[in-house]
């Protein structure tokens, strides 16, 4: 046995009765027959998602200081495409939304590219994602989650709470920040720019100095957000805080509003309330998919499925014309690369005597980069209300995820958002982390005048 995989039995048998949930026998499974974040190795059986040999190494050169990035796989044509003559061939691959979209508009269609497992992550990442999995566990019935360091938390899961805590610490690098537009398109196809912002984004765990496992009150995630655009939102901004226990600690947010010329808690910034920035087409825990706490829902896992989904969309997330990608009804397929790929399924269920606008979610979670590319939202009828996507690229030259390109439609008012659009405003850019002092409530004041 090479001395690494000794050293790494040593691990896990001392550590066997950190988490009963995975045994050692189990753990020992990272790194030979799933990689070492937990996903199968292997291809499937038809060859159409290929075995995972390390992702990415390098892409094209990207110009310092820039934050854009070339398409590694420019070159790929599609393998079949979707529509809504023959889309009931593939029924079981597509999500909900999806379906419903290719049987309202004869003008949308899904096309398949060869699929490429394109991440790779940091190695302290990895190596700290093997440890993870004798010793993270959840608390407060899922809510909550501690004993895990700087890597994936739960890379052999067994509960739907397990696979959300993985998709809310996705590697996305320890900083990065974005000068982004959000795009409404209404029923009767106008576009309409919703926001332009600067966002800055960091996640303090992550931190491959980081030697201490995750405690309750640990910040995990926080962003800021200055508004520019249009002109009733320049001078706003925001700061939102998230621990790793909203029992325990829960969100805080302050905003800046140029009218009232002060900085303000704003505790209603979370959940169902309707996101501004997206001109209230979605709530604020429906960005990038799913964020905030996880205690109103229950979250079942369903099982894994190879599913269609937006995947290394490099085309649509750095493109530089909106106009090109806000097509009526629908975004322009055109500029969207969709993947088959093996995903976690997780339902989540509104609890009783909990208040959400919807009654259900079903996520789908890429099991290579644990980040969530589609959802299903259905309303308190059980009827599809919205479906949301995630146009997932890989950052090359910083082994990190790029996740903030998302959309969502609405099947009610026949109304989409696209929020991300980073194309027109030079990309996504990764950083040193900010100093302590830009993260207080009094950074936000100032950068508010109109």
């Amino acid at each position: 046995m090479h001395i690494k995989q000794i050293a790494l039995a040593a691990l896990l048998l001392a550590a066997g009765a950190a988490n009963a949930a995975v045994t050692p026998e189990e753990a020992r499974q990272l790194g030979t027959t799933l990689t070492a974040v937990g996903a199968e190795k292997a291809a499937n059986k038809d060859g159409t998602i290929p075995e995972y040999t390390g992702g990415l190494a390098s892409g094209p050169a990207v110009a310092k200081g820039s934050g854009m990035r070339a398409d590694p796989f420019a070159a790929d044509k599609p393998r079949l495409v979707i529509n809504q003559a023959n889309m009931a061939q593939f029924d079981d691959k597509l999500t909900a939304g999806t379906k419903e979209l290719l049987k309202r508009y004869n003008t949308y269609r899904v096309d398949v590219y060869p699929t490429r497992r394109s991440v790779a992550l940091p190695k302290s990442y990895l190596e700290n994602t093997a440890k993870n999995a004798l010793t993270a566990k959840t608390t407060d019935g899922g809510v909550g989650m501690e004993g895990a360091l700087a890597g994936v938390p739960f890379p052999i899961p067994k509960t739907g709470h397990e696979v959300m805590w993985n998709h809310l610490i996705r590697y996305q690098g320890q900083a990065y920040t974005t000068k982004f537009d959000s795009w409404n398109v209404d029923s009767s196809g106008v576009a309409t720019l919703a926001s332009t912002g600067e966002i800055f984004t960091e996640f303090p765990i992550t931190d491959p100095k980081r030697t201490e496992t995750v405690k309750q009150n640990d910040v995990f995630f926080r962003t800021k957000v200055y508004y520019s655009a249009p002109a009733r939102r320049a001078g706003e901004s925001l700061l939102a805080v998230d621990a790793v226990n909203p029992v325990v600690q829960p969100r805080k947010v302050w905003q800046y509003l140029p009218g009232q010329r002060r900085v303000k808690l704003a505790p209603d910034i979370a959940y169902d309330t309707p996101n501004p920035a997206s001109v209230g087409s979605a709530t604020y825990d429906d960005t990038w998919i799913f964020n905030g706490a996880l205690d109103r829902f229950d979250f079942k896992l369903v099982g894994k499925k190879e599913m269609i989904v937006p995947y290394n969309a490099y085309k649509i997330s750095y493109h530089s014309k909106p106009a090109d990608i806000t097509g009526p009804k629908h975004v322009n397929p055109d500029m969207v690369r969709w993947e088959l790929h093996r995903v976690w399924v997780v339902e989540a269920t509104l609890k009783p005597g909990k208040r959400h606008i919807y009654s259900k979610r079903v996520f789908y979670i890429d099991e290579d980069s644990w980040s969530a590319v589609a959802a299903d939202q259905y309303d308190a009828r059980g009827q599809l209300y919205r479906a949301s996507f995630d146009h997932l690229t890989y950052s090359y030259d910083a082994q990190a995820l790029q996740t903030g390109n998302h959309m969502i439609y609405d099947f009610v008012s026949g109304s989409y958002n696209i929020t991300g659009m980073a194309g027109p405003h030079g990309g996504t850019r990764y950083i040193d982390p900010l100093k302590a002092s830009e993260w207080t409530p009094d950074s936000l004041a100032g950068t508010g005048v109109r």
